[in-house]
């Protein structure tokens, strides 16, 4: 059996946390609907007691995750999933003051939209803020993922930005974690990242 994928292991990661959160709503975030794998992934590690809050902004990428979730053949067993037209930078404006502090998991899956348009793509400036935003959200033992992707025009410049802020997280406050294949420096990797303390 081979290793996993960087997706298939942020999802595994992912997956374990929401699982683990005995009798508490699960609350989790896409950052980055794209095409709802990763929403879909979600409001079924969350379950139908639990809520998920989806971003993107593009409405062909919102579309896509509908499409996604309405085919899913056990609906009544998703989480209550809100998808929003909106950058990530703004995630805690839609996310209710109640919950902040309480999220079990946050996704990015970085990049541009498959079969969208290519020049559409994530960039540090709303990335950054976002993943700082993140962590604000965050339960303590809560997870951020996050998936790379340094092939593309843009994408080896926002994969060095995301490093560097990872890196420069007190290790009081967040544990990190790089998941990648060495051999190749421009496969998509995976950082993750557990919150430590408030």
């Amino acid at each position: 059996m081979g290793f996993l994928s960087v997706l298939s292991f942020a999802h595994k990661l992912v997956a374990e946390r929401l699982g683990s959160t005995a009798g508490s709503q699960a609350i989790a975030v896409d950052a980055t609907a794209g095409t709802g794998a990763d929403t879909l992934m979600l409001a079924q590690a969350a379950g139908a007691s639990g809520l998920v809050y989806s971003f993107d902004i593009q409405q062909q990428a919102l579309d896509r995750t509908q499409e996604r979730l309405g085919r899913y053949e056990h609906p009544g067993r998703l989480a209550r999933t809100e998808l929003i037209l909106g950058s990530h930078d703004r995630m805690a404006n839609h996310i209710p003051a109640e919950l902040h502090g309480r999220l079990q998991a946050v996704m990015f899956n970085l990049g541009y939209l498959p079969a969208g348009d290519i020049s559409v793509i994530t960039r540090p400036e709303s990335t950054l803020p976002a993943l700082t935003t993140s962590l604000e959200l965050l339960a303590v033992k809560g997870i951020l993922t996050i998936v790379l992707y340094p092939g593309h025009p843009g994408g080896s410049e926002e994969a060095e930005a995301v490093q560097e802020w990872a890196s420069s997280l007190p290790t009081a406050t967040a544990q990190c974690i790089i998941y990648r294949q060495l051999q190749r420096s421009d496969a998509p990797y995976l950082i993750a990242i557990e919150k430590k303390q408030a």
